[in-house]
């Protein structure tokens, strides 16, 4: 079975986007969705410095908006199953039928924003603890006053709360473990982004939803969700809900995922799997991250994928005319 996997913030580079540009109507497609973001898709994916696209607002809908993009250019129709981490579970959302991909733009749009005024209210961030016993890692965040907000798998924990308190869990890191102090704008997946949950909560009852076409994984827990209602509302939830990357790498091994693309900007998540599934056998994965990438991610498709003469989608088929009315 094929996977594709849409990464999450954090993964963005300057210029990535740039090579994608050159592909027939990409510009106009990168043009509409801005329109719907409230955000210059193009500038910020091809001219925009490291400092402009790590602001949450902007960063947001970029990641979504790239994710789509490339998957367009992909037989999407023999994918079996779609995850995303973090702000990718809105794409992988909409590689699996449940939003069209005007709805998860927008509601990116409306995520990113609402994040990052969520942030402005108090200071907060994140730490990455990497290494040590997985037990004791937790109990020294708890103990610290802190959240995990990220359980990635493969030695990596996020911590997430006031700024004061991540500094001391630098200051006295768990046995064996390193604590690095993140560049980001606050405390991300905990209980200080509740502004941005009720405000996507108030929006949710509007946003059209289907049943999803393939397996899709959830980040709350790593299981299969098979109705779009549940699937939006866990998109919602999850703003304030750890993300359980280890759960779902668990899920793509029991579920005898054997070849994975990771859509850009590519890289971290399969470094996650490699680490990870090392032990049990890692699939064969494509990082794609120019159309120079895409003739070997449909070889990968062709050899891993699973046709369905169901699935409404086509190679090619603009993503827009995904999703339905639920």
């Amino acid at each position: 079975m094929l996977a594709v996997l849409s990464p999450g913030q954090g993964s963005q580079k300057p210029g990535f986007l740039t090579p994608w540009l050159d592909l027939p109507g990409a510009e106009a497609r990168l043009r509409w969705w801005s329109a719907l973001a409230g955000v210059d898709l193009v500038h910020l994916g091809t001219r925009a410095d490291a400092d402009e696209i790590k602001d949450t607002a902007r960063t947001q809908p970029l990641l979504v908006a790239a994710a789509l993009l490339a998957a367009e250019q992909l037989p999407m129709h023999d994918v079996g199953l779609t995850v995303g981490h973090s702000v990718g579970e809105l794409s992988a959302t909409a590689l699996a039928g449940v939003l069209s991909a005007e709805s998860a733009i927008t509601l990116a749009g409306v995520r990113g924003r609402e994040m990052a005024a969520a942030c402005a209210i108090e200071p907060t961030g994140m730490a990455a603890v990497l290494g040590g016993d997985p037990e004791e890692v937790l109990a020294a965040i708890e103990a610290h006053g802190l959240h995990a907000a990220n359980r990635n798998g493969a030695g990596q924990v996020v911590a997430a709360g006031p700024g004061d308190r991540l500094e001391k869990l630098a200051t006295e890191p768990p046995t064996r473990a390193r604590v690095t102090v993140l560049k980001v704008a606050g405390a991300f997946h905990t209980p200080h982004m509740a502004p941005a949950e009720r405000a996507l909560a108030a929006i949710a009852p509007g946003v059209p939803t289907a049943d999803p076409t393939r397996l899709l994984l959830s980040n709350l827990d790593g299981t299969v969700v098979g109705h779009g209602q549940e699937m939006l509302h866990r998109l919602v939830s999850q703003v304030t809900a750890p993300v359980r990357w280890d759960l779902c790498m668990r899920a793509l091994a029991d579920l005898g995922v054997t070849g994975i693309i990771e859509l850009p900007p590519a890289g971290t998540l399969a470094g996650l799997v490699k680490r990870e599934l090392k032990a049990t056998g890692v699939p064969e994965i494509v990082t794609l991250n120019t159309p120079d990438d895409l003739p070997a991610a449909r070889d990968l498709i062709a050899r891993h994928g699973t046709p369905s003469r169901n699935d409404p989608d086509a190679p090619g088929q603009p993503l827009a005319r995904i999703g339905g009315d639920n």
